[in-house]
């Protein structure tokens, strides 16, 4: 449960440097208001507010989300969110029921669009470089 807690605390803390560190990031955000929740089935979860060019979120949940991950138990949240091969992990969890979706199917997407600034930069191999390199 607590490494659960902490991964929706620290996805926050990532976010907001993403926002600050990234102009194009900075500027997907810009203009939105969505409040959105992350939670268990039993009830724990954090909520997380986009306004203003922030991201801000609280312990808890909301009442009016534009959308909501629930999750069949705190591992298995902790265990899709964390996972490399995210949006397998994701349609995996979906299809087993270990993870529901919510609401807003468009600010699910605009959402997973978001998430993608915290992905790794793509590295081109060396060898995949040359091929494509104008000599």
């Amino acid at each position: 449960m607590l490494k659960f807690k902490f991964l929706l605390w620290a996805f926050t803390q990532l976010l907001r440097r993403e926002v600050r560190k990234n102009p194009d990031c900075a500027k997907y955000i810009a203009g939105k208001k969505l409040t959105f929740q992350i939670r268990t089935s039993s009830g724990v979860g954090r909520y997380f507010v986009i306004g203003n060019g922030e991201i801000r979120s609280f312990a808890g949940l909301t009442a009016d989300p534009g959308f909501t991950l629930t999750f069949k138990d705190a591992a298995k949240g902790f265990a899709i969110l964390s996972a490399k091969d995210s949006q397998p992990a994701f349609l995996r969890g979906l299809g087993k029921r270990d993870l529901v979706i919510s609401g807003d199917f468009l600010e699910v997407m605009w959402f997973q669009g978001l998430t993608e600034f915290l992905q790794p930069p793509k590295v081109i191999s060396p060898y995949a470089r040359s091929i494509f390199s104008t000599h």
